[in-house]
């Protein structure tokens, strides 16, 4: 291996950063090796390039008509297929993520770019409105008057940690923000750097392949908060998007509303996601609920955003019988590295507080061989009147682990609803003979969770265009958007109004004859005849 190729350098539009004295390596989290590649944090000049070149970029790519946006999304789809190869030896090792989920995270990340670029194709999107004026209108005549949806600027990105494909460099918030037109800086997981790599090469690839400015897109490496904050206070920046830790993503929106000039910034940040199992679902089908919610709990080691972190159980004969179920199913699960040494510490420190906590009992824990670097899955319990007694209950904790409080009726169901923080998803579990008490829990559950699910699992999120991943301050920063489908592009976009323009300065949005064919709300009627 060459000397070169040893050196983990940023990407800064179509240049290689410089090896700067601020490094890491990557380290195996199932094994503890460390990567032979040397990654160097970008420096400040690097990222006063990426942002001079970023905002050079925007008045160019941000006009360009959607066809070509398209074209440009879809060759970044087929640029990380070919990537397949290289991401399936990267991701494994970095992350210990199976094989398995390295194929499906990379078709759902290809199938995001390709929805938006779907989507510009088509065109709507923009919500082009126009009221025509009335030069006759008395006392005063109205002005014709028409607007749409723009591209905001440069973005900056923050990649995740538990999805270093679908929600990291090449994800979902960087796929909608170029969808929308905006240039992108990518600030890398310091977790999965060669992974990050080799999808902001694929980007890269296709900026060029279509002949886009380089300043389109740039990724930058830093393993602290330096970088990050330094793009986010940056002045060309217009807005951010991030997911990850309460702290971190606080840090960062607290750094975006202190600029002179405050920026949007979505933030994705701590969810529990509730679930209320009521009897008569139980009584009905208690077995499967628990291998259904085991699934749930476990899957990729419990660290997707959407995991029941707190399960609603009722007291009885029929919640005994299902926790029973659930908890022979936990201690029979199969242990497994986190996706990093410092979130394995941070779990077993979250087990050992969980366990010491008044009124807490442990109902299963997968056990770990002695010296694995493995969590194991776990489920603790807890009544309803002490969980409310101990904020500790009330934290995420990032792993295989969910905390099952018991209540005695639908009311302290209702109740407990009312008094919690916003989530990303709640659900509820019912039968018919559970109706008479569902509108009651709905109705609390709408005002606090950006995702309703009934009678299923929280964990999957379905790329569409009317999907909803996003919730009510602390699971996002903007409980009004969505990081996940079609409506995402929105965040990177603001309103602008054209009045008394003559229609060869419009956009072509808004042009009296409708030359992209879009649907628009005209005089306060959709249509796609002239305007």
């Amino acid at each position: 291996m060459s000397t070169s190729q040893l050196q983990g350098l940023s990407l800064v539009g179509s240049s290689r950063g410089s090896a700067s004295p601020d490094w890491f390596v990557a380290v195996n989290p199932a094994t503890g090796e460390k990567s032979q590649i040397i990654f160097h944090g970008a420096s400040d000049v690097e990222v006063e390039r990426a942002a001079e070149l970023a905002a050079a970029a925007f008045p160019i790519y941000s006009t360009l008509p959607g066809k070509i946006r398209a074209a440009f999304l879809r060759r970044i789809a087929e640029e990380l297929e070919a990537a397949k190869p290289d991401l399936l030896q990267l991701v494994p090792w970095e992350t210990a993520l199976p094989a398995g989920r390295v194929e499906g995270e990379l078709g759902r990340t290809c199938r995001q770019f390709r929805l938006y670029a779907e989507t510009l194709e088509e065109g709507s999107w923009v919500d082009a409105r126009i009221e025509h004026g009335d030069p006759a209108r008395t006392p005063a005549p109205r002005p014709d008057v028409r607007s749409c949806l723009r591209p905001l600027g440069p973005v900056v990105v923050f990649g995740a940690s538990n999805f270093p494909l679908a929600y990291s460099v090449a994800g979902g918030d960087t796929a909608s923000a170029l969808a929308a037109g905006c240039p992108v800086i990518t600030k890398a997981h310091p977790a999965h750097p060669q992974t990050s790599e080799r999808c902001a090469l694929a980007i890269r690839n296709a900026v060029q392949a279509c002949g886009l400015p380089e300043g389109v897109f740039s990724c930058l490496f830093d393993d602290g908060f330096e970088v990050g904050l330094e793009l986010v206070s940056h002045p060309v920046v217009q807005a951010g998007g991030f997911t990850g830790s309460r702290r971190g993503g606080l840090a960062l929106l607290q750094a975006a509303q202190r600029r002179p000039q405050p920026i949007p910034f979505y933030a994705e940040m701590s969810s529990l996601n509730p679930a209320f199992f009521l009897p008569g679902a139980l009584a009905e089908r208690g077995a499967a609920l628990a291998a259904l919610f085991h699934t749930s709990i476990v899957n990729g080691q419990g660290q997707f955003c959407t995991k029941p972190g707190w399960l609603l159980v009722p007291r009885g004969a029929e919640g005994d019988a299902f926790l029973k179920e659930l908890a022979a199913k936990i201690n029979a699960t199969p242990t497994g590295p986190l996706l990093t040494g410092a979130m394995l510490q941070h779990y077993r420190k979250a087990q050992e507080q969980l366990a010491a906590q008044p009124g807490v009992r442990l109902l299963a824990h997968a056990q770990v061989l002695g010296g694995q670097p493995h969590a194991g899955a776990s489920l603790f319990e807890v009544d309803v009147q002490a969980f409310h007694a101990n904020a500790l209950l009330h934290e995420e904790i990032f792993g295989p682990l969910s905390l099952v409080i018991r209540v005695r009726t639908e009311a302290d169901m209702v109740a407990f609803a009312r008094g919690m923080e916003g989530q990303l998803t709640a659900t509820v579990l019912a039968s018919p003979a559970d109706a008479a008490h569902l509108p009651v829990l709905w109705a609390e559950l709408e005002r606090r969770a950006g995702r309703l699910v009934c009678n299923g699992i929280p964990t999957g999120v379905e790329v569409g265009d009317a999907i909803v991943h996003g919730g009510p301050f602390p699971s996002t920063s903007d409980g009004a958007s969505t990081s996940v489908g079609v409506p995402a592009m929105l965040r990177w976009t603001r309103r602008v109004c054209y009045q008394g323009f003559e229609n060869s300065l419009l956009p072509a949005e808004l042009q009296q004859s409708n030359p992209l064919k879009l649907n628009r709300r005209v005089n306060s009627v959709v249509t796609r005849d002239p305007g």
